[in-house]
């Protein structure tokens, strides 16, 4: 009601204004005189600011009507076709050719041989066979040594290795013999006639078999095997076989080890030990180690520690005598300044196993009358620090403090010309084991410089100090050790090299036995070696992808030193060759 009572207001009012101006318009426009009295200054007040959504009060409001709509797409047929890109070629270097298979030969003065041969093949992708051939002789003789003092060493090994999903293991076969001469008698010495009738020839032969399995995500990590047969031209014979599983299992964040060790050697020495008198027995000896060694490993970004314990239960199977030993494992490092320098230490314990076999590769002259023994190392403590200052420098320095019982030196075995055996060792030429308890200090320093891919040299050095526990010197052990390389690739088909090492004086005791007499009684001569430098070099030089040649000098110096009490080693030696490379 009120809205049609306002609409009618409207229309009067409308009516009104339109007459009137009809009846002004009639009358005309009149003008009038107008008198300004002051300026007129404008000012400007607050306007009402109108809402941009005044609410509404209406009591009717309309809704929205929602809105719906849909696009109906017609495919248009285009005739546009875009150029397309091209990159920029980019040369590429193509891959050196690389063959399964090599084959070395080399002759050089003092009668010198050198054959190597190598072939590895693929099945499939985890499927490889490798197979290695290596022969080194000489026939010469050395000046100022009557006996025969040629020599070889030929090594045949076979690896066979497959790869699974998650586990991978192998299998190896290997062979070896070796032939020496107990030349190492005094120049003069011996009459003739007895220099003519020594029989110095030995023999040492050796096959083995060995494999691995390691697996992946699995507390059974690795174990590994060996089986050995070794013996000499004196019926001299040595079985050993040795068994290394690995587990691991995560404890919360860490990872705790568990490397378990079952270790058998024994043999027989068909001699009884050069001092006697007589060689009316022989020599047995058979020991089993079984150890267990758990560790736990904690790391993180700056810093490594484990924490281990080495347990193993010894046991001499000829004398029915054991033992448990109880070592510590433990080692550390720390990064103190990034990979420039890691601090690192640790103390170590184990039973060490003996072997002929592992002493005839250290010194073939030994006589087939040892007596073996394993060697209790105690403790082994080191401290150190390593790192490298750039990427193409890096250094390592270690101090240690280590003791063991039981610890095997090479000394001379006694001149007993009583004894007729039918191989020649006994004429002082040879070498017997003596078990002392020692203590060692030392001290070892190495750097590496990498100048670029083409040039490597490297310096390291050893200082010990012993004490013995016999008041005796440590025999036939140096109190320093150094040595040089280096290795230049001149371009990209020469090639060089050099090693310097040099080796500190040693002592020894040359003993002459005495009928009736006990060992004790026997006279001795102390015997100082002097330390010795051997130089050694060798320059190649590769024809084509497949052939290339060198030559290698060794004892540059022509100094004929001597290894072991008179053991002279040949003078300057020059040996040249070929190596080919080809598929198989």
């Amino acid at each position: 009601m009120h809205k049609h009572i306002k609409i009618t207001l409207f229309s009067i009012v409308g009516f009104l204004q339109v007459g009137l101006a009809q009846e002004d318009e009639k009358k005309g426009i009149g003008t009038e005189t107008v008198t300004v009295v002051k300026a007129y200054a404008p000012t400007i007040s607050d306007a009402f600011k109108i809402k941009s959504v005044p609410s509404l009060n209406d009591s009717l409001a309309l809704q929205k009507k929602p809105i719906t709509y849909s696009i109906f797409s017609l495919p248009v047929a285009s005739t546009f076709t875009p150029s397309k890109g091209k990159a920029t070629a980019v040369k590429r270097t193509p891959a050196p050719k690389l063959f399964n298979s090599s084959a070395t030969i080399a002759l050089g003065n003092y009668n010198n041989a050198l054959a190597e041969f190598f072939t590895s093949n693929a099945f499939n992708r985890d499927e490889r066979l490798d197979v290695g051939l290596n022969h080194f002789s000489s026939r010469g003789n050395i000046k100022g040594t009557a006996l025969d003092n040629d020599f070889y060493n030929t090594k045949l090994n076979a690896d066979y290795s497959k790869v699974g999903r998650d586990f991978k293991w192998g299998a190896n076969l290997g062979a070896q013999h070796e032939l020496y001469h107990w030349y190492g008698i005094k120049n003069g010495y011996y009459t003739e006639e007895t220099v003519n009738s020594m029989d110095v020839k030995q023999n040492y032969f050796n096959v083995q078999a060995g494999g691995y399995l390691a697996m992946e995500d699995s507390f059974f990590k690795r174990a590994d095997v060996l089986v050995r047969r070794f013996w000499d031209a004196t019926n001299s014979g040595e079985n050993s076989a040795v068994l290394k599983p690995v587990f691991e299992i995560p404890v919360s964040e860490e990872l705790l080890t568990f490397k378990v060790k079952a270790d058998y050697v024994g043999g027989s020495f068909k001699n009884e030990a050069v001092s006697s008198e007589t060689n009316d027995g022989q020599i047995d000896y058979s020991f089993l180690q079984a150890g267990i060694n758990p560790s736990l490993k904690i790391s993180d970004d700056q810093f490594s520690l484990n924490l281990g314990l080495n347990v193993v239960y010894g046991l001499d199977m000829e004398l029915s005598e054991n033992n448990f030993y109880i070592y510590p494992t433990v080692t550390a490092s720390y990064k103190l300044m990034e990979e420039m320098a890691i601090a690192y230490g640790g103390i170590e314990g184990d039973l060490k196993q003996n072997s002929f076999h592992g002493f005839v590769a250290e010194n073939p002259y030994v006589s087939p009358t040892l007596s073996i023994q394993p060697t209790d190392q105690q403790y082994d403590a080191y401290i150190g620090l390593k790192g490298q200052l750039s990427p193409n420098f890096s250094y390592n320095i270690k101090g240690s403090y280590m003791a063991e019982n039981r610890k095997p030196l090479f000394i001379h075995n006694a001149e007993n010309t009583a004894r007729n055996d039918d191989k020649s060792y006994y004429y002082g030429n040879t070498f017997q084991l003596f078990y002392d308890d020692v203590k060692t200090l030392g001290l070892f320093g190495e750097m590496h410089l990498a100048v670029n891919n083409n040039f490597t040299m490297g310096v390291n050095a050893e200082v010990y100090d012993y004490d013995t526990e016999t008041d005796n010197p440590a025999w036939n052990l140096p109190s320093l050790t150094a040595s040089l390389f280096m290795d230049y690739q001149i371009g990209e088909q020469w090639f060089m090299g050099a090693n310097i090492f040099y080796v500190g004086e040693r002592d020894d005791l040359y003993t002459v036995a005495a009928a009736g007499a006990t060992v004790e009684e026997f006279a001795t001569t102390a015997v100082a070696l002097d330390g010795y430098v051997d130089v050694n070099a060798h320059l190649g030089y590769r024809i084509n992808k497949q052939l290339s040649v060198f030559a290698k000098a060794n004892n540059i110096t022509n100094n004929t030193y001597m290894r072991w009490d008179n053991y002279q080693v040949q003078g300057f030696q020059v040996l040249a060759g070929a190596t080919f490379k080809f598929d198989l």
